[in-house]
């Protein structure tokens, strides 16, 4: 069996080159994981998604365990059977959507009891569960179960919520049922406060675990002060784990963080955008909804090979997507997903080549200058 682990092929700088092997595959890194909230990537059929390049999911605890249920899941034969897909898959533990989406939580040293946002109905999610629902999904990486506070808070409220996450990772860690293929990630929490990082990344550090996320952040704050946090955050963190970033984001977002030395990233933001005319490329973002597309023959980007680039036009684009059409929906997600896993790929290949740096200028230098606009 394939154990869980990750190898460094290559730096330029703090950025790294590697991959994460898994039983059900590997991940080159750094990567983008494609976001399959209920078991499906909005808009787009498991090979499609693969067809971008995608080679890893994430899958989300909270919605699963609610609807259709870990049990169901299990007895059907795991997340991969039941939505058909044969490569790695993610799971988040449900804390930021409890704390977010749940109706009527009451938080304790023991966990977390709220009322679904579905029906209404009274559960109790605890590190002990959240890992178990996990294990029952068959998830490649489990993350343990934390609490996200909301942002802003102050210092003395960040750091009882990190202490009692700490509590909750260690419970996590010893819930997690060891197997081949199979590995738990911990999660640093403190707000963009830097003693509380750092303390939380050594008491996950002091457990151990088989890679480390960073959480609570991309929730409202300065995109430098991201950057800030993180400087401090992965120099803290064990060089020979993977580090992933949680629900992180834009493009900028994601060359910035791999420039300090993330690994891993997923965010809602490609499929939803392709839900809302909202292409991002390597020119920056268009939206398709605007009037000056109804007459492009152009594709959305003349340098993309997803679907929607290589057979249509921005103006039929335009039309669809006004005209309240799925396919716009479709197409558009499947070009979001395509440029974001084109834009992995060649910051793989720029680490590889040493050349971080250059394509990062290269690329504020595209994403800067704006779309190109119609001839004539």
């Amino acid at each position: 069996m394939t154990k869980f682990n990750f190898k460094i092929i290559a730096n330029s700088g703090k950025a790294r080159r590697g991959q994460v092997e898994t039983a059900h595959g590997v991940v080159n890194t750094p990567a983008f994981m494609p976001v399959g909230t209920a078991g499906t990537v909005k808009a787009m059929l498991p090979e499609s998604v693969a067809s971008t390049g995608a080679e890893i999911l994430l899958g989300n605890t909270y919605h699963l365990m609610l609807r259709p249920t870990a049990e169901r899941i299990e007895s059907l034969g795991g997340l991969h059977k039941f939505m058909n897909w044969d490569k790695p898959i993610l799971t988040d533990s449900g804390g930021f959507q409890v704390m977010s989406l749940a109706d009527m939580r009451k938080i304790t040293e023991q966990g977390v009891r709220f009322r679904s946002h579905i029906d209404g109905s009274y559960h109790d999610l605890t590190p002990e569960r959240s890992i178990d629902i996990q294990r029952m999904l068959d998830s490649n990486i489990t993350m343990c179960f934390d609490e996200c506070p909301a942002l802003p808070a102050d210092h003395s409220t960040l750091k009882a919520s990190m202490e009692m996450s700490m509590r909750w990772a260690e419970r996590s860690r010893k819930a997690f049922v060891e197997r081949d293929g199979y590995g738990i990630f911990g999660i640093v929490q403190g707000g963009t406060e830097e003693d509380l990082r750092i303390q939380s990344a050594k008491e996950l550090t002091d457990i151990g675990f088989h890679g480390y996320a960073v959480g609570g952040l991309a929730v409202g704050e300065p995109q430098e002060l991201m950057f800030q946090t993180l400087d401090y955050t992965t120099d803290s963190l064990p060089q020979d784990k993977p580090r992933y970033l949680m629900g992180v984001g834009t493009p900028s977002d994601i060359v910035g963080a791999v420039k300090r030395g993330i690994d891993m990233f997923d965010c809602v933001m490609p499929t939803r955008s392709g839900r809302t005319a909202l292409a991002h490329s390597r020119h920056g973002n268009i939206n398709l909804r605007n009037a000056r597309h109804k007459d492009d023959h152009r594709p959305i980007d003349a340098e993309c090979t997803c679907p929607a680039c290589k057979n249509y036009s921005r103006a039929y684009m335009h039309h669809v997507i006004k005209a309240k059409e799925i396919i716009g929906s479709m197409l558009l997600t499947w070009h979001n997903l395509h440029y974001y896993q084109e834009l992995m790929s060649d910051i793989r290949t720029a680490i590889e080549n040493d050349k971080f740096a250059e394509f990062e200028e290269q690329f504020q230098l595209l994403q800067n200058g704006g779309d190109i606009p119609p001839l004539g």
